[in-house]
């Protein structure tokens, strides 16, 4: 079983539950993926963070970022299989509002002018939270390189962000996992 096998495995035995759900979308779904489960699992986390890693290969960039919680354990691995690989990079984390103390950042991380960015997150639906967290970056003086995630729900996301003008990649389509 080569890696992208073995990632598939784990995502469905422990990220795929079968019922009644509502999204962070708001709509309704008969299954839930919950991204969480396999990234926060040390096996699942080192797999997928060193396929999207290595789907990076051809693009320009210098950090990572995404959303909070789902985009944090990626985040995490992906800087560290970086350094392990020699190469510096930078993680930045967007949260859903400005803290209220401290400095006040939507989006906490070392990001300057003209900083290529890929951001990323675990799983997918309608690619709200995704163009939020780029917008995010873009006020900050980031740059967008890529929008990446894990698991594509297939419901509007790539569309979306493909819309907005961005490159999107999934290293799953939901199809691949029921």
């Amino acid at each position: 079983m080569n890696e992208r096998e073995e990632l598939r495995s784990i995502l469905i035995e422990r990220s795929i539950r079968k019922g009644e759900f509502t999204l962070a979308s708001g709509r309704k779904s008969n299954y839930y993926i919950n991204g969480k489960m396999t990234t926060l699992h040390s096996r699942g986390l080192y797999l997928a963070a060193k396929l999207m890693l290595d789907s990076f290969s051809a693009i320009d960039y210098g950090a990572f970022a995404g959303p909070v919680i789902g985009a944090d354990p990626i985040i995490g691995a992906l800087l560290a299989i970086s350094a392990g690989r020699g190469v510096e990079k930078e993680g930045l984390l967007v949260r859903k509002e400005a803290k209220g103390h401290g400095t006040k950042k939507l989006v906490e991380g070392n990001i300057h002018n003209g900083l290529r960015v890929i951001i990323l997150e675990d799983v997918v639906t309608t690619g709200g939270s995704l163009l939020k967290a780029a917008e995010a970056v873009a006020a900050e003086g980031g740059v967008i390189a890529g929008i990446s995630v894990l698991v594509d729900r297939e419901e509007g996301a790539a569309e979306a962000i493909s819309a907005a003008g961005y490159e999107f990649n999934s290293i799953f389509k939901v199809g691949e996992l029921l």
